[in-house]
């Protein structure tokens, strides 16, 4: 019989989980550029939302038909997918292009990441997981720091549509990898997939996160298509809960939240999600739009994070067989602490290094308590539910930053706009467009670019403010997780 390639499957995974990172980098680096070619300031975080909310939505669905058909299967969909929408994406002449193909983009991501993660708990043992999963996320962020300055490059010398299509041919060697080395075991389950809940979770998400990007902006928070939208959201998520509860296979099991492992590394997770995606949507705009650095150096502070997060989930590995889930993950929520402090503290006379090292704090809590998650959740579960268990991580960190881009994004713009009407300016949120490139920063008046300038930063000074609420939220949560110590499976 044919044996699973360890070793090319391994590699294979680390590709996928390469396009991972660098989607999570590179776009951000270039995010400047492309506004100021696309035009469409206000419609920023549109670009980072569309892409999480379809991928935050999959992610459970892809792992329930992961445990159902196999992993191979839903992967190469994904994968596929996830392809073909990078490739448009670089094809796209308009804001509102962009975002559109995002959502196909992001409608292949689901199945990539938590697959991936999920395929190498299935082929190690739980001894070996610790150990390989810190590889797997050193291979996330070592890859990561190559993707800010690849995405400093491309934009400095061909063109930003080469941040997407940068993820190609990767995409198609993780593919074949997967489908060529990995044999699975055969399912003899009978399929039963939970539509009507997937359903739902759209909507309802959907929902819920155009009430929070364009609340405040593109209508008024007191206003009935405010009310609509958040207690539409609300009834449509009561609803889902309820046919979770009926259904005979649900896309969301909510026996496995009975495990206190599972319950609050997800609950962590969610806000480690709204961190994340603080720093890598935001801080590139900080960086070249305030302190007024070119788009590699922009690349450069969100590389420290991508540096502190390999170095941090190598060494997770080795401290859970030692100290074990709790005291690793407690670890991390202090740096994340610490990172987000720094944030808050941070002026544009501080100048990049500053920048740097909060971002670097902010990866190695990331570093520590994502590998942690990921190996205690993958322990605590069988085989039939490891994707579905490992999916549920996932989920929660996608749907962290789906809200945190979109909330942050909400009180960018809202605080923005309250500067400029504060200060009787008639500017509109698309002003920020000329300060975000050195050749549109030349063109603008010195006193209005000045003005421009501080109006971003005391926006941003809130953006990061709540960021770092979030930090001390997630380390409170990390208390709630099981003490005990070592390594152990079900599966």
């Amino acid at each position: 019989m044919k044996k699973t390639n360890r070793p090319f499957v391994l590699a294979s995974v680390m590709l996928a989980m390469f396009i991972g990172a660098v989607e999570a980098t590179i776009v951000s680096t270039a995010m400047p550029s492309i506004s100021a070619d696309l035009g469409g300031f206000s419609k920023y975080s549109w670009v980072f939302s569309a892409y999480l909310l379809m991928s935050t939505v999959t992610v459970l669905l892809y792992g329930k038909l992961s445990d159902i058909f196999g992993r191979k299967p839903i992967f190469a969909f994904g994968i596929i997918l996830f392809l073909i929408g990078s490739l448009l994406c670089g094809l796209a002449s308009s804001m509102e292009q962009l975002i559109f193909y995002r959502f196909i983009q992001g409608i292949g991501a689901g199945a990539v990441m938590p697959i991936a993660t999920t395929i190498v708990g299935d082929i190690y043992t739980a001894e070996e997981r610790g150990k390989i999963q810190g590889y797997l996320s050193s291979v996330w962020g070592i890859s990561a720091v190559t993707g800010p300055a690849i995405g400093g490059f491309l934009v400095a010398t061909i063109g930003w549509e080469y941040v997407f299509w940068v993820n190609i041919p990767l995409g198609i060697l993780a593919l074949a990898g997967v489908l060529l080395f990995l044999v699975e075991p055969q399912k003899k389950t009978k399929p039963s997939i939970d539509y009507l809940g997937a359903f739902l979770l759209t909507v309802s998400l959907t929902s819920f996160l155009y009430w929070l990007v364009e609340g405040g902006v593109g209508f008024a928070w007191n206003s009935a298509l405010s009310y609509s939208l958040s207690l539409g959201a609300a009834a449509v998520f009561a609803v889902f809960v309820l046919v979770e509860k009926k259904a005979k296979d649900p896309m969301m099991p909510f026996d496995i939240w009975k495990n206190k492992s599972i319950l609050y590394a997800n609950l962590v997770s969610l806000f480690t999600g709204m961190i994340l995606i603080s720093v890598s949507s935001y801080l590139p705009t900080y960086v070249t739009g305030v302190m007024e650095q070119p788009a590699t150096v922009a690349g450069f502070t969100l590389t420290a994070m991508s540096i502190g997060w390999p170095i941090a989930a190598f060494f997770s590995g080795r401290l859970l067989i030692k100290i074990g889930y709790f005291r690793t993950s407690l670890a991390g929520g202090i740096f994340l602490v610490i990172g987000s402090l720094l944030f808050v503290a941070m002026r544009p006379e501080f100048g990049p290094l500053w920048a740097a090292m909060s971002s670097f704090m902010i990866g190695v809590g990331m570093g520590l308590t994502s590998t942690a998650f990921i190996v205690s959740i993958q322990a605590a579960v069988t085989y039939e539910q490891r994707g579905t268990a490992t999916a549920s991580n996932m989920f929660m960190r996608n749907l962290g930053s789906t809200i945190g881009v979109a909330l942050l994004g909400s009180l960018l713009n809202s605080s923005l706009l309250k500067y400029f009407q504060d200060n009787e300016r008639d500017y509109t949120l698309n002003s920020v467009n000329g300060m975000l490139t050195e050749d549109s920063r030349n063109q603008l008046p010195v006193d209005v670019l000045s003005f421009l300038q501080e109006g971003l930063t005391q926006a941003l000074q809130n953006v990061y403010s709540l960021t770092a609420i979030f930090a001390v939220i997630s380390f409170v949560l990390i208390f709630g997780l099981p003490r005990k110590k070592g390594v152990s499976s079900s599966g």
